[in-house]
């Protein structure tokens, strides 16, 4: 990689938060951070939107990470961020939502520094946030929820992953607002985790490109959730919330008593 924009000799990287999609929940210090890199590392669900702010000298390179497909290899990455520092690169590594929030970014950090690259942080909104937060329902109540986990759904592999039926119970007895990542795909064991913890009326809402024109979202019950996604053909990128802050919308969409009252679009341009 050539030093084109006049980057010192020492290079370095920021891993950068892109936020949930929309361009416009960017942060003003992650926006200057792509305007003065020379190499940008783009995930697969960071708005083209967002990358349109890079100088046009820049290099940018797609590294793909997207659950169901092909996804370009971690340690490739890491290759890519290292190598390009060493040669002087402003390196920042474009990551979907937050980079510490199940965006790995923890161990690339620890990677980059064994190496002896200088590293930063910058963070952004988290899907997690920004789905519930769409729906004018917070993640913390103090009539419903004194707190929240954000936990995955996917299973990094070899690994025996989250116990939901204990979670489900310490949800129950904590009063705790339960954000799961990645999560569709493997919603029916969820949910019949969950169920073990959780009473089969607890509301639940699953939210699809979140802040993103195309978003979509499904509130229902816990014990109809699998039912509820296979039925709307909600897919990833998703995230599920579970918890008694959902409960004032699930109301009001009961009191509406039609399916298509459950699925709605948050724009419609």
């Amino acid at each position: 990689m050539k030093n084109r924009l006049n980057t010192p000799a020492s290079g370095h990287v920021t891993l950068v938060g892109a936020g949930p999609g929309d361009p416009e929940l960017l942060t003003l210090k992650a926006l200057k951070a792509i305007q003065q890199a020379t190499v940008l590392l783009v995930d697969d669900l960071v708005n083209d939107a967002i990358v349109a702010h890079a100088n046009p000298a820049a290099r940018v390179v797609h590294v793909g990470k997207r659950g169901g497909c092909k996804s370009t290899p971690q340690s490739f990455i890491e290759r890519l961020m290292i190598t390009a520092a060493q040669e002087g690169e402003n390196v920042v590594r474009l990551k979907g939502g937050d980079p510490f929030i199940f965006g790995r970014g923890g161990e690339e950090v620890e990677h980059l520094e064994e190496a002896g690259i200088r590293v930063s942080v910058i963070n952004g909104i988290t899907a997690g946030l920004a789905a519930v937060t769409s729906l004018n329902v917070p993640l913390t109540h103090r009539e419903h929820a004194h707190g929240v986990v954000f936990v995955t759904g996917h299973a990094k592999p070899g690994d025996s992953g989250t116990d939901w039926p204990a979670l489900a119970s310490a949800v129950r007895q904590a009063k705790l607002t339960l954000v799961i990542y990645m999560g569709v795909s493997g919603a029916a064991d969820i949910q019949a985790g969950l169920l073990q913890g959780l009473g089969a009326s607890t509301p639940v809402a699953v939210i699809q490109n979140a802040s993103l024109p195309q978003q979509r979202h499904a509130v229902c019950t816990l014990g109809e959730l699998q039912a509820t996604i296979v039925r709307e053909g909600l897919a990833s990128p998703s995230v599920i919330v579970v918890g008694d802050v959902m409960s004032g919308i699930l109301a009001a969409a009961d009191q509406n008593d039609t399916p298509d009252a459950l699925l709605t679009a948050r724009h419609s341009t």
